[in-house]
């Protein structure tokens, strides 16, 4: 089959809102390629996709384990010519221990970064979703470099992530690692026609953000959105259109770079939230 006879495949990771608005998104005329830890949760998803009118399949996955995403990328492949693949999968402070953010949020998506790169090609497109939370790191550059460049295996011995004894810094250290490591990787992708960025939302409305709305810092959390101008959460299709950008023909031009979708709170953090 000459390549350009192959289906087209779209490769979502995470089963969630934002996941599925993903996929509902891209998936148009195309094969989507569904993973989650969940059966239950991919099933259903799955289902939902194929009642109106996608062709979709799903592939239980656990991103922490770097072999099951290796043979997720097999599948995908075989599948067809992968265009897109879209990393939503993640924990939050509000749901998961500090080592299960660090396995999941700052090594899963490594392990993804990896594994899909050896079957991109020209125009393959991976958007890893971040958090807006990153861009609130207080690291050295000494550190955020190697974060973003160290082997995979090696990240959970670095010493800014063995000193992480709590769940926010947890999720905070774990997402600016995402946006500095696939900075880092944009040249190995350029190299084969591809590119990868990151997008960092803020608060969504999913049931992950209801979580945290509902933990100790949930207060602080919604009063953000009301000071920065926002006054709402964003919704998981606006998440979706921004990764339809970063994907799409429009963003030929843009790689190894990270697009907030916050309404503007890192903004009002950075230059309006009060001191002392």
């Amino acid at each position: 089959m000459a390549l350009s006879d192959e289906p087209e495949v779209v490769v979502v990771t995470g089963a969630g809102g934002i996941g599925e608005a993903v996929a509902r998104r891209l998936g148009n005329g195309r094969r989507s390629v569904l993973a989650d830890y969940s059966q239950g949760r991919l099933d259903r998803v799955v289902a939902s996709l194929r009642e109106t009118g996608h062709d979709a399949v799903g592939v239980l996955t656990d991103v922490s384990d770097r072999s099951s995403v290796e043979e997720l990328a097999r599948v995908a492949r075989r599948e067809g010519r992968i265009v897109s693949v879209v990393h939503t999968a993640g924990v939050s402070a509000a749901t998961a221990t500090v080592e299960a953010i660090l396995r999941v949020d700052l090594v899963g998506t490594a392990h993804v970064i990896d594994a899909f790169e050896p079957v991109a090609s020209r125009g393959t497109s991976l958007v890893c979703v971040a958090s807006m939370a990153g861009h609130h790191a207080s690291l050295s550059p000494e550190e955020e470099h190697a974060l973003a460049t160290v082997p995979t295996e090696e990240l959970l011995s670095l010493d800014p992530v063995k000193s992480i004894d709590d769940g926010v810094s947890a999720y905070i250290v774990a997402k600016r690692a995402n946006q500095v490591r696939v900075q880092a990787a944009a040249l190995a992708w350029n190299r084969r026609g591809a590119r990868l960025n990151t997008i960092s939302p803020g608060v969504i409305a999913t049931p992950m953000a209801a979580a945290e709305a509902e933990s100790p810092t949930g207060g602080h959390m919604m009063a953000m959105l009301q000071a920065c101008g926002i006054g709402r959460s964003g919704t998981p299709g606006e998440v979706a259109e921004a990764v339809a950008f970063l994907a799409g023909p429009d963003a030929r031009y843009i790689t190894g770079t990270d697009l907030l979708v916050d309404g503007g709170q890192a903004a009002w953090i950075r230059h309006h939230r009060p001191t002392g």
